[in-house]
């Protein structure tokens, strides 16, 4: 006979490990095909030997386009009132999981010696095909998080073990792939990324169904059968998000740290090349400064619940900014001294880092919840999509940005990982800018636009279940 499965007043299982595991798989399922989007701008400058403009320009259309799909994406799944076995965000998410499988892999087809013509649309058309399933995936999967629990400490919970999920899928691969990819001569090896792509999309696989069989849906936001269904108008949903203070700030923070961060991508991989003359420990290294994520994130939950989401993540944008501050005065040498220091900068970068990203998810959902309690309008998947819109934006402008700017310093991909030390330098200092200006819409959106305090958390939750219970009536 079975384990008796506790339940809780309201009859559904008893929130429980269980629930943060399976929250855990799914980012772990799309970082399993996102980690490898870092490699992208290296795949095909250095190895597919494409023009780092042209690849610069294609990279802001397609990722423009990406923007774009997400807020469509979202309000068909709020427009979609079917009444799906389970749930229909996990209906989406299953759907997604299957294209992922290969979806990854077509963005690193090696054909280095295709024409020009035959690369663009070889880049654009993987591209779109990845985007779209993993929109179809990773929007719901964010807009679950509001229906799981509304309790604020299971929330942070949730958002907590995000981010663990996120930390394992981008550390797997950040340690292993950089001695598999790159060649004794730093070069990358186009081949491997193609089938590293494939085995990721595979795992990924995996991990969503474990999270599609394992989560529990417990905040009741369907349409009844005797309710009048409202006509979806998106452009209204649009206004609402620009009205929605706590959405908007939660996306300037992310914003800001995707346009650094991501933009620094390149320029690190580069800066390991042709500066620190090892780039095959380069994950190592990236990896070795998520430890204070990793320490901070059992302690999340009672953190969030003494202090506050709003509270904790300014501090840690606080100590984001200091360390982009360190960053770029210290003196970073091309040595084991530079490389120490530069590992110390990281560590307090990653510490406020870590702080923020175990509960910004949380902080999204109670966004979701703003909507709601200013509105009367829930509109999960439409917030979820048009916060992810303007991350998609930011993921593509960061990188694009970074590489024309990395071209005016004198990168040169023909050069591959031997760049002159004039341009390594170059790179150092635009590593650490980036991550400066990273920490600093980080800390203008957490800290000055955010508005959902602990105090006015509380409040609104008490006011939104006195509504829904009026509503159930």
């Amino acid at each position: 006979m079975g384990k008796k499965v506790a339940l809780d007043e309201r009859g559904f299982r008893k929130f429980s490990m269980r629930d943060n595991l399976a929250y855990a798989a799914g980012d772990f399922g799309c970082n399993m095909s996102f980690a490898l989007k870092g490699t992208l701008a290296i795949f095909w400058t250095q190895f597919m030997g494409m023009d780092s403009i042209l690849y610069g320009i294609l990279l802001i259309v397609v990722q423009v386009w990406d923007a774009i799909n997400d807020p469509l994406i979202g309000s068909i799944i709020d427009a979609d009132k079917h009444q799906y076995r389970r749930n229909k965000f996990l209906t989406y998410i299953f759907a997604g999981s299957i294209g992922l499988v290969v979806a990854g892999a077509l963005c690193f087809v090696p054909m280095p010696n295709a024409p020009k013509a035959a690369k663009i649309i070889i880049f654009i058309a993987g591209y779109v095909i990845w985007d779209a399933f993993y929109t179809v995936a990773n929007v719901p999967y964010g807009s679950l998080l509001g229906l799981i629990s509304d309790d604020p400490g299971d929330r942070a919970s949730l958002s907590a073990f995000r981010s663990v999920g996120s930390l394992v899928g981008n550390m797997v691969p950040m340690v292993i792939l950089p001695f598999i990819i790159y060649d004794e001569e730093q070069n990358i090896i186009g081949q491997k990324v193609f089938l590293a792509a494939f085995i990721m999309g595979i795992l990924g696989f995996f991990a969503f169904q474990f999270m599609i069989k394992n989560t529990e849906i417990r905040v009741d936001t369907d349409v009844k059968a005797n309710e009048e269904v409202v006509k979806f108008n998106v452009i209204k949903a649009m206004s609402n998000f620009i009205k929605n203070r706590p959405a908007v700030g939660a996306t300037v923070a992310a914003m800001g740290m995707f346009i650094g961060m991501q933009g620094a991508t390149t320029a690190v991989t580069v800066l390991f090349q042709s500066y620190f003359k090892a780039v095959e420990f380069s994950g190592i290294v990236n990896a070795f400064a998520m430890i204070p994520i990793i320490l901070f994130t059992p302690l999340a939950r009672k953190m969030v619940v003494k202090y506050g989401k709003k509270e904790l993540a300014r501090v840690g944008s606080i100590a984001s900014v200091a360390a982009g501050v360190l960053l770029v005065v210290m003196p970073i040498t091309p040595d084991m001294k530079g490389v120490i220091i530069y590992i110390l900068c990281q560590l307090i970068f990653a510490l406020g880092m870590g702080i923020y990203s175990t509960v910004s998810w949380a902080m999204m959902g109670d966004a979701i919840d703003y909507n709601e309690w200013k509105t009367c309008e829930r509109e999960e998947g439409t917030v979820y999509a048009l916060h992810s819109f303007f991350r998609k934006l930011a993921q593509g402008l960061g990188p694009s940005v970074a590489l024309f700017i990395m071209v005016a310093l004198g990168y040169v991909e023909e050069n591959k990982g031997n760049q002159t030390m004039e341009v390594a330098e170059n790179m150092r200092y635009l590593v650490a800018v980036l991550y400066l200006v990273a920490a600093l819409f980080m800390f203008i959106g957490l800290a000055l636009i955010y508005n959902l305090d602990k105090k006015t958390t509380e409040q609104m939750k008490v006011e939104l279940e006195i509504k829904r219970a009026e509503e159930a009536a």
